[in-house]
């Protein structure tokens, strides 16, 4: 009876949301929770899993899993705070959201966290325990009030929220000091703020983050699943003063939101350093002198320079006197500066060794070509760079415990080179993978190929573009993308067992995946198929009664064209901390050009994107309206020695974009031949949006500036930043345009320069790289604060489809 009550009361207590049960859950994919208590039950949906969740009597259930090709639902007693999480396929783990906050809501009548100090840190009795203070509450007595080990609860609806008794024989009880959830209210800056006001401070609608309509914009939610962009809600994901989104005005692109403050001290933010941890955000020192050595402006000042960034707008920071911080997410710690032509510039803060042993150790050697990036059996030998999941997804770091703690570290698998966060199989799984960077998903197989039989390397992508993803109706026996439309007739699982026909119930009875349930899912005999999408490719019951399902090993189709966006050498993509970049390897970026006189002089850049047109920048035509002006160069790695293999073609005709965006289109003379040296760049959806701190790459032969590389093909990569916070006084200061882009270091240091113009920027998404940029302007070359404009390529997708159409 009181389990009941248990459960009613948290569904009360679920009503404030929506209504979805599920909403009240945090679910992660992939994640199986070793729990000693719990029951195995039958449920067709996660729904009803739920459900069973909720009416279980005989102890409280804190999560469960489910399988869907299982049918099986298991609920269970634990969380992820209290027990083991294993990595398993197939697997969706959801965990209460009360057992996992460590926040209260109201005053803490159902807070269920694991708290078990008091405000002053004295540690909290045991509810069940009699000594040193008698209790008048106990489990006993109160089963519904969650009074387990000595965590702080409030039984009695005090007022003051959760208390606990002590373990001080002189002081009975003392509250917890239990921080206020940022529902209603936002501690800080509002960086964690999960409210649902969704209206500006003038009072206009918010704009939904998965909408592009009315104002395009890169914080699409898919891309920050840690920044919870739900609806249109008022969020902070970029390190504003406080939350804001974008508005339903189309003459007003964002505005700031009207969120209180919560009156409870904010969550701990966990220990601060005297010296460079990561980005800096928990540095604490003294130092208030900048790289170039002007002396820091008082946080609390606005002269010289007026500012946002006051201990008013970020009261956790510790903007104290003219320290040099981080409290808005930058690359390092800076200030604004006491020189009224310097408005602000990073600090140099000595590096914690800590740091420069985990992270500097691990970087590649700048010139270390990288060839491998296929896998060979298991691909346990794996060592490339790849790190990016079978769906797109950023590999989470091995030495990083977050979003997924985990015991996959460098320390415990010392012969797995666990570096950085590239691909590798350190538990002799069928094929390398990774913990991911999305907190939903806690890992991933890599978006690898096996290396061919005959041996030598392949690129590191599936042979999927230029190709339907679905092929109905197919009868050959490989399959494209995931193997969703896979009509063959294989009918064994990796291991040679034999396939289940999907009409039979012997030796696995099931119910979902069926002729009858699934008529469009080509369900025919005991044919491996990909019903439900999964990633992992077709499978099939298995004719094993021990083993429920397993997957076929289906290969991948080869493509019948050339595949764009994907290099035959696999390209170095050094990190932007190497000054003006790097020396590219040799023909890694293959769609890059060079556009000369017709005295074959460089002047500017430019992308294949098929093989008889070429995109560059409008005013690298400017010198002459005559194609027989111009020469296209292609396959080079050389500006000056050209390679015997290079095409050398001239250009027929021009097109100028019509309303004078700085964009334009070359026809060649003659059609570029495609070889493993020239090779197409990948054009983006109409109006695709590069999400925010996207890392891209430039490429090019212009002004090195006396860096290394002059003459060879250089290549930078750079984030890409969001126009809104591009288009700070302090950057670009409202001059980019919404068809234009940035991407840079506000470091300085990497850029695109003169002789760069019309080149490409691409960027990594899934399996290819894509043309989102082409090189038109900027403040100077690798200014600090002057990141680099480039014309926003999916803006003029539709123009640049209908001249190649007509012509």
């Amino acid at each position: 009876m009181e389990q009941r009550r248990v459960a009613l009361l948290f569904l009360l207590f679920l009503q404030s949301g929506q209504g979805d049960p599920l909403e009240n859950y945090v679910n992660t994919e992939g994640a199986s929770l070793f729990s000693a208590t719990k029951k195995q039950l039958e449920a067709r949906s996660t729904d009803e899993c739920a459900t069973k969740c909720e009416e279980e009597t005989a102890f409280t259930c804190r999560s469960f899993q489910y399988h869907s090709k299982d049918q099986q639902c298991v609920i269970m007693a634990d969380n992820s705070k209290s027990s083991t999480v294993l990595r398993r396929r197939d697997v969706i783990l959801f965990e209460k959201r009360m057992y996992l906050s460590e926040c209260k809501t109201g005053n803490g009548k159902n807070y269920r966290g694991t708290t078990a100090k008091t405000r002053d840190g004295v540690a909290c009795q045991k509810w069940s325990d009699v000594t040193p203070h008698r209790p008048k509450f106990t489990p006993d007595k109160f089963p519904s009030e969650g009074l387990e080990e000595n965590y702080c609860r409030n039984p009695d609806n005090d007022e003051k929220g959760p208390w606990c008794y002590t373990t001080n024989p002189e002081l009975r009880f003392d509250y917890c000091g239990i921080p206020e959830c940022e529902e209603e209210c936002m501690h800080c800056s509002g960086e964690n703020y999960q409210g649902k006001v969704a209206k500006t401070t003038s009072g206009l609608d918010c704009q939904a983050w998965d909408s592009q309509s009315p104002h395009a914009h890169g914080y699409i939610p898919s891309k920050f699943p840690s920044k919870n962009l739900k609806m249109n809600y008022c969020r902070n994901p970029d390190g504003e003063p406080r939350p804001w989104c974008f508005t339903t005005d189309p003459n007003k692109r964002w505005e700031f939101c009207n969120i209180p403050r919560c009156t409870t001290p904010p969550p701990s933010s966990g220990p601060t350093h005297q010296c460079l941890k990561g980005k800096g955000e928990s540095y604490r020192g003294n130092v208030a002198v900048t790289v170039s050595g002007h002396t820091c402006q008082h946080w609390s000042a606005q002269t010289p320079h007026k500012h946002n960034r006051s201990p008013e707008n970020f009261p956790c920071k510790n903007l104290d006197e003219n320290y040099c911080r981080n409290p808005d997410g930058e690359n390092a710690p800076w200030c604004y500066t006491t020189n009224s032509e310097v408005r602000w510039e990073y600090c140099k803060i000595p590096s914690c060794e800590a740091s420069a042993s985990s992270t500097e150790a691990t970087m590649p050697p700048e010139q270390t070509p990288v060839v491998q990036e296929c896998y060979r059996g298991n691909g346990q030998s794996y060592r490339g760079t790849s790190s990016t999941t079978i769906t797109g997804k950023k590999c989470q770091s091995w030495l990083s415990m977050t979003p997924h703690r985990h015991q996959k570290t460098p320390r415990n698998f010392p012969n797995a080179d666990l570096t950085m966060n590239y691909c590798r199989n350190p538990d002799a799984d069928e094929r390398p993978w990774c913990f991911t960077t999305d907190p939903s998903v806690r890992w991933e197989y890599c978006n690898l190929n096996k290396c061919p039989e005959t041996g030598g390397s392949v690129s590191n992508s599936s042979a999927v573009s230029q190709v339907p993803s679905v092929e109905a109706s197919s009868d050959t026996d490989c399959m494209f993308g995931n193997g969703k439309g896979y009509r063959g007739k294989k009918a064994t699982t990796v291991t040679g067992t034999p396939c289940q026909g999907w009409a039979a119930q012997e030796p696995h009875r099931h119910s979902i995946f069926t002729p009858d349930t699934n008529p469009q899912a080509g369900l025919e005999k005991n044919y491996c198929r990909n019903p439900d999408g999964d990633v992992n490719g077709p499978w099939c019951y298995t004719m094993n009664p021990k083993k429920l399902y397993d997957y076929c090993d289906v290969p991948l189709c080869a493509s019948s064209s050339y595949d764009c966006g994907k290099p035959k050498v696999e390209p170095k993509k050094c990190p932007g901390r190497i000054v003006g970049g790097c020396v590219a390897n040799p023909h890694s970026w293959p769609w890059q050009i060079s556009l000369r006189t017709r005295f074959r002089k460089h002047f500017c850049g430019g992308t294949l994107i098929s093989p008889e047109w070429v995109l560059t920048a409008a005013h690298c035509l400017q010198r002459s309206p005559r194609p027989s002006s111009y020469k296209v160069v292609l396959g080079a790695h050389e500006e000056v020695n050209l390679e015997t293999h290079v095409q050398v073609i001239d250009v027929s005709r021009m097109f100028l974009e019509p309303t004078r965006a700085d964009i334009a289109l070359l026809k060649l003379d003659s059609a570029a031949i495609i070889t493993d040296k020239v090779i197409p760049a990948c054009l983006p959806p109409p109006n695709y949006v590069v999400a925010d701190r996207t890392e891209c790459y430039t490429t090019g032969w212009g002004e090195t500036q006396a860096t290394f590389g002059a003459g060879l093909l250089k290549e930078a990569q750079l984030p890409v930043i969001e126009n809104k916070v591009c288009n700070r006084y302090e950057y670009l200061n409202g001059r980019v345009k919404s068809t234009e882009l940035c991407a840079g270091l506000l470091i300085g240091g990497a850029d695109s320069c003169q002789g760069d113009s019309g080149g490409p920027l691409v960027c990594f998404e899934k399996d290819k790289y894509i043309l989102q940029g082409v090189t038109s302007w900027g403040l100077g070359c690798a200014q600090p604060n002057k990141p680099g404009v480039y014309v926003r390529v999916s803006k003029f997708v539709p123009w640049i489809e209908a001249v190649m159409r007509s012509n």
